[in-house]
């Protein structure tokens, strides 16, 4: 038989989703931290205060 155990499975999988969703985190952190993307935020941040043609 094999010493693969349910236990064992769900251990893996437990700490392999936890390095998989930590490195999306901290590659979506990266992103909006990336220097260049300051502009593009900061005119998504000034969309609702502008008055364009949409009104």
């Amino acid at each position: 038989m094999s010493d693969m155990t349910y236990e064992t499975v769900a251990r893996f999988a437990q700490q392999g989703g936890l390095i998989y969703f930590g490195l999306i985190f901290l590659a979506g952190v990266a992103y909006a931290m990336w220097p260049s993307k300051k502009a593009e935020f900061d005119n998504a941040a000034r969309m609702p205060l502008d008055h364009g043609e949409d009104l």
